[in-house]
């Protein structure tokens, strides 16, 4: 009797085959791999703090279609994907513990709720003589080749650059498996992908009014790539759209499939690098698209992660004017503050899941700055919509925008009208979202608040009826 070596290669947030270093080490060093999936309950069907959903429905239905492409991707490798839904630390320590595997790869986390799961898992597993090989592959730096500790990592994403940027090369992505997985000697059975209505949510059609419908999986990230750096170009201007606001190719929308990682950061450095040589353009956009993507995001984590979680965030210091209303909150949260630029983009995140990185953070300044909201509960409520929520760059973000991050600017206030006129200065983002405006002139759009009865009358947008009254007067920012 032939004994092989068998082990399970748990996908965690590295839904891929390319640059999937637990995968690869994995086939280098067993004969029989065993993939595995599991949407972990307490994710797909709990809630937050403040009561919203830890999962809501458009990165819900993101990572099923994920998971499906993957077992897709494994079946033309003559594998399967073992899907199940529970606690991923019980249901792989049953399976590792009847298929008797010798051990479990995956790529390591450092987010307080993931390490809390492998922890468990490795406990486990010890009981019966397995044990977990972590790789470390996930990020755009591996931590071994930093020219410092994990803990000794800068305070701020500036020093961190300048510190890593020119002096620390990154590796190169690795290729995705084209051999043929060996065929498993057991049998178990791959299960069922579950529907969104499994983890309670109803089936939704994609919002006609977005501006790109993200569909999760490798397959879709690899598509987006080609179509942004080879088949449009659009990486040439990237810093010159990047902030506009409507339609699908102003900036990489690369976000979604790198939050989950569909979509390898390497492997997007290593596709700028040969735009780059290929392209030779004056004003390279390597680095500005980058510092934008959250690529490199994950190296300022481990150094700061729980403290981000705090109402006081990393400095420490709560501002106890900040307070819990859901009243005021649930009028952000809808989209109805009588501020257009703030519940245009509030709609369009309700609507779609998505929302440009210059509507999080005027919409974020507004709650916390203008309102007095806890920041925690948008920074929730960001969690439970966004399709590409990452825990590192949302939490991050918030404490940024609150002041209680790392940032050395102590005030970080926008003002929203302001922004409102010199980022979409023909209100056509504004109109694109909240059609009971769309009758208003430019000079008036962004501050309806100001409209005479007379005015409302002839626009047919009457505010109190068809439009909110303002939580802040427009005046606040002139």
């Amino acid at each position: 009797m032939v004994c092989r070596k068998r082990a399970i290669v748990w996908f965690r947030q590295d839904i891929r085959i390319h640059d999937n270093e637990a995968l690869i080490e994995a086939l280098r060093c067993v004969d029989e791999v065993i993939p595995v999936f599991v949407f972990d309950e307490r994710t797909f069907m709990g809630k937050t703090r403040f009561g919203f959903p830890k999962m809501g429905k458009y990165r819900a239905q993101f990572i099923i279609e994920s998971v499906a492409d993957l077992r897709n991707s494994l079946a033309a490798l003559g594998s399967s994907l073992i899907v199940r839904v529970g606690k991923p630390e019980e249901i792989l320590y049953e399976i590792a513990r009847k298929a008797h595997t010798s051990w479990v790869f995956c790529n390591r986390e450092r987010t307080r709720e993931e390490v809390e799961v492998q922890d468990a898992l490795e406990k486990k597993l010890w009981s019966i003589g397995q044990e977990m090989r972590y790789s470390r592959g996930k990020m755009l730096y591996y931590t071994a080749d930093l020219p410092f500790p994990v803990t000794h990592t800068p305070d701020t994403f500036t020093q961190f650059r300048k510190e890593v940027e020119k002096t620390v090369p990154i590796r190169p992505p690795l290729p995705a498996p084209k051999k043929q997985f060996t065929p498993p000697s057991i049998q178990i059975d791959p299960g069922k992908i579950p529907t969104l209505a499994d983890f309670g949510h109803a089936p939704f059609e994609p919002e006609t009014r977005a501006g790109l419908t993200f569909r999760g999986g490798e397959t879709a990230a690899l598509d987006r790539v080609a179509y942004y750096f080879w088949e449009t170009g659009l990486v040439k201007t990237y810093k010159e759209t990047r902030n506009q606001l409507l339609g699908g190719d102003f900036s990489s929308k690369f976000s979604p499939w790198l939050s989950l990682g569909c979509l390898s950061p390497k492997l997007i450095y290593q596709q700028l690098q040969q735009f780059e040589a290929k392209m030779a353009p004056t004003n390279p956009p390597t680095g500005c698209i980058l510092n934008c993507s959250g690529a490199i995001f994950s190296g300022l984590w481990a150094k700061t992660r729980r403290q981000d979680f705090l109402k006081g965030g990393i400095k420490g210091v709560a501002d106890p004017a900040w307070r819990n209303d859901f009243a005021v909150f649930n009028k952000w949260k809808e989209g109805r503050t009588g501020v257009p630029f703030i519940d245009a983009n509030m709609r369009e995140l309700n609507q779609t899941g998505f929302m440009s990185n210059r509507g999080r953070q005027n919409v974020a300044s507004f709650l916390v700055k203008d309102l007095g909201i806890n920041w925690q509960m948008g920074a929730e409520y960001f969690e439970s919509l966004l399709i590409d929520y990452d825990p590192c760059s949302n939490w991050g973000n918030w404490n940024y925008v609150a002041g209680v991050g790392s940032d050395p600017r102590e005030d970080r206030y926008f003002n929203i009208l302001s922004q409102a006129r010199r980022y979409d200065p023909k209100g056509e983002y504004v109109k694109h979202w909240l059609p009971e405006l769309a009758d208003l002139p430019v000079e008036k759009v962004h501050q309806p608040d100001r409209l005479t009865f007379d005015e409302q009358t002839a626009m047919h947008c009457h505010i109190g009826d068809d439009y909110p009254l303002s939580l802040v007067p427009s005046s606040h920012w002139e």
